[in-house]
């Protein structure tokens, strides 16, 4: 059960990356990796989180570090950008949930100005969620450009011959 759980999650996101991907238009050899790419990064941070107890924070950042680190190693092989391939395998990550409660507590604190208890209550969900998803949001930007800072020489020589 546990492998269909981790197997089901890669899928579906290894879809959605495949969807971002086609919006960038990049080389069709590219959508394999791209959907690989999403399938593992989603599916570890699945993973770390379900099964290990790790908050979302930290389990993005290892899960971008998979990504940005497979889109090093893949980028050679399809001779594209590790930003064509890491751009579209980090969109099914972000945290649309938190996003989204982010900007609904914040209509609600508009509606709400004059009850003093609940606007305190929807400020609260506000600035929970929107410290959440940008937390998120950074992690995975910084795991998978981290790869680029640690092998330069390698990162930019990928279309080269």
């Amino acid at each position: 059960m546990i492998i269909f759980d981790i197997l089901t999650d890669g899928f579906f996101a290894a879809i959605a990356g495949i969807g971002f991907g086609a919006i960038s238009d990049p080389p069709l050899r590219a959508f394999k990796i791209i959907a690989i790419l999403a399938a593992l990064g989603h599916a570890c941070r699945f993973c770390l989180i379900t099964y290990l107890g790790v908050d979302i924070a930290t389990a993005s950042l290892f899960a971008g570090l998979v990504i940005g680190f497979g889109s090093l190693w893949l980028g050679k092989r399809v001779y594209c950008p590790m930003t064509v391939l890491y751009i579209p395998a980090l969109l099914p990550m972000i945290p649309g949930k938190f996003a989204y409660n982010m900007v609904f507590s914040l209509i609600m604190c508009l509606q709400t100005v004059n009850e003093p208890e609940k606007l305190s209550k929807f400020m609260e969900m506000f600035f929970s969620n929107s410290l959440i998803a940008s937390t998120v949001i950074f992690m995975l930007a910084v795991g998978a450009t981290f790869p680029m800072f640690v092998f330069p020489h390698r990162a930019f020589s990928l279309t080269r011959h």
